[in-house]
């Protein structure tokens, strides 16, 4: 079986990038006749999450082709038997999967091994996931750019965020940087975008 491709899209906070992993996913189903999948890892947690929410949902509800959609917050990985090759896996976001993920425990995330257990398990649910899809696209947030107190809570977090984007660049095939909706290659080639 051939390995499937993996796309790296990451940015700002309302920088584009779900808008433009959205179109990329679209474009490679639409090449490969394949299925679109959405694999939603947010809470609705405060007011402002439960309209970016309903944002995403509408956008893809009047995509030109159909969505399956799946809300995930934790423990992405058990959903791996239901997909398929040919489909197109559309993963938002990375980021706050590892929040999810990180702070189920209120306390345990001060340990090391704990931080290392849950790095671990992300991947290997990504890894589940890839391996039974054509193309999966990871969403994530540069959190490093911007201006966070400084508490052992948040170097913790950065920290595990700042492995996972570079495991996961190193086995993608492409990696995006959107700044102001725009797309900088990182990693791949260009011809992608079109």
């Amino acid at each position: 079986m051939e390995e499937s491709k993996l796309i790296f899209i990451s940015g700002g906070v309302r920088s584009g990038k779900s808008s433009f992993a959205e179109s990329i996913a679209i474009n490679h189903a639409k090449m490969i006749n394949g299925n679109l999948h959405y694999l939603a890892c947010g809470k609705a947690t405060d007011p402002e999450m439960l309209d970016r929410i309903a944002h995403h949902k509408e956008t893809r509800n009047s995509s030109e082709l159909p969505w399956t959609n799946w809300e995930c917050p934790t423990n992405i990985g058990k959903l791996s038997p239901n997909f398929k090759q040919g489909d197109v896996i559309l993963l938002d976001c990375l980021t706050t999967l590892l929040n999810n993920e990180l702070f189920i425990d209120e306390r345990a995330w001060e340990k090391e091994s704990y931080q290392e257990q849950i790095y671990h398990a992300i991947l290997e649910d990504i890894k589940n996931i890839r391996d039974q899809c054509s193309i999966l696209i990871i969403v994530s947030n540069e959190v490093f750019n911007e201006v966070l107190p400084k508490s052992e809570i948040v170097f913790a977090y950065e920290r595990l965020l700042g492995y996972l984007h570079q495991s996961i660049t190193k086995q993608s095939s492409s990696a995006y940087l959107i700044e102001s909706g725009l797309p900088h290659v990182m990693k791949g080639e260009v011809n992608e975008l079109c």
